[in-house]
Parts: C-alpha cells; structure tokens; sequence
C-alpha cells in the first residue's frame, strides 16, 4: 500500500493540473465576454489566465508533477489552454470588437496569427534547451492588450499583426520569464511590475497615464533587448556545421 506522503504528493500533483485545467474555465469566460461586447472584462480574463500560465510549470516541477502524476501529459494541457487564451480569444476580441476592420480582410487578419501559432505550439524546438522559445511566442493576448490600450488604427493593427505572424517563423530566441537563467531575478520582477501595470491600465480606461504607459512599454523593450542579446550570444556559441 502506498505510503500517505505518496498519496499527497499525488494529490498535490492532480491540483496543480487542475489549476492548469482552469485556463479552460477563463478562456469560455473570455469568450462570455467578448460575446457580450465587453472588452476590458476580457482584457482582465486575460491577466488572470497570464499569471495562472506564469506560475503553474514552476508548481508542476515543485511537485514533480511528471512522478507523481504519470500517465497524464500536462504540457499538452498547457499548449491547449495556451493556444485558446494566448493565440484565438485574443484574435477574436480584436475581430469582434472591429479593430480588425470589416468583411473578408477582417477574416483573414484574424485567422493568419492563428495558423502561424498552430504552427508555433506544433513545432518540436519551439522551447530551446537552454530557454528560449524560438520564434515570437505567440503573445497574441498582450498585442490585443496594447491594441486596446492604445486604441490603434485599424492599419497599425495589420502591421502590428503581420509582423508578428512572420516573427513566428524567424529563429530569434524569446526570454521564457521563469526559466530563462539569465538576468532571471531582474526578469521576474520587472515581469510582476509590467503585470502591475497592465491592472493599472486597465482601471484606467479610457484614459490610461501616460506614466503607466512608459512603464509598460518600457519593459516591452527591456523583453526583447534581452531576447536580442540572448539570440546573439547563443549563435557565437553554437558550433557552425561544415
């Protein structure tokens, strides 16, 4: 019979799937929302799905989710959950709150990042061994968030868009906050401090200030800075193939 300490750490180990499962629960909320016209309550869904996907692989490996919960595959759990809250709830507020334009160009600018994330979610070295992940990280959520914020042109949101839809096929390594090594600390908590923001933004609504704007943006760039830097070093110490 199993000791008791082995049925806790099973315990604890279902739980924290379980709280990965509840992306499910926000992303059919977020679509409540989006469905019933309102924007900033699925911008704050989408917050709540961001720290729940922030946190629950550093619960999964603190558990040893992989021992105690064997026959069940949480990163499969965390890309479904992932691909609806971060790629098609994010396209579809855009869609149907219009920022999208109207009629068949409306529908496409929608469906290209969904086909390039399906891609970005399927691939086997979307994460690199050394933290990464490769190609833009299908961030659609936080682009819907500054689309709002900003409220951009129908135009700037097309470029905005397509650039990143290409982005996702362009083998630049993304800082993955809680597991990249480098500046991890720094990362952490600037990451706390632009999820800070965001709440801050929102509130805020429709006239967000100009100082939380700065912040936010600020660490935009701070995040893909250290991307950059970190892609650059990695290609040194890559050994090129004759």
């Amino acid at each position: 019979m199993p000791a008791p300490s082995q049925y806790r750490h099973t315990v604890a180990a279902w739980l924290v799937h379980a709280y990965t499962a509840s992306g499910v629960v926000l992303a059919f909320l977020m679509f409540v929302a989006v469905m019933e016209g309102d924007t900033v309550r699925a911008l704050w869904l989408f917050l709540i799905s961001m720290v729940v996907d922030g946190t629950d692989g550093m619960l999964a490996r603190w558990v040893q989710v992989k021992r105690y919960a064997p026959s069940f595959d949480g990163a499969l759990l965390d890309n479904i959950v992932d691909y609806i809250t971060y790629a098609f709830m994010p396209m579809l507020l855009l869609w149907s709150a219009g920022y999208l334009g109207e009629g068949t160009s409306a529908t496409v600018l929608a469906v290209i990042p969904l086909i390039a994330s399906a891609y970005q979610f399927c691939r086997v070295d979307a994460k690199t061994d050394d933290h990464l992940f490769l190609g833009f990280p299908s961030y659609w959520n936080i682009a819907a968030f500054y689309v709002v914020v900003l409220d951009l042109s129908t135009t700037a949101v097309a470029v905005v868009l397509l650039v990143c839809a290409v982005l996702v096929f362009v083998p630049v390594g993304y800082v993955y906050p809680s597991r990249t090594t480098t500046l991890q600390t720094t990362t952490l908590a600037l990451t706390c401090l632009w999820l800070a923001a965001y709440a801050v933004l929102l509130l805020q609504l429709p006239d967000p200030s100009p100082v939380w704007l700065a912040i936010s943006v600020a660490y935009v760039v701070y995040y893909v800075a250290l991307s950059l830097y970190l892609t650059t070093r990695r290609s040194r110490t890559v050994p090129a193939v004759a």
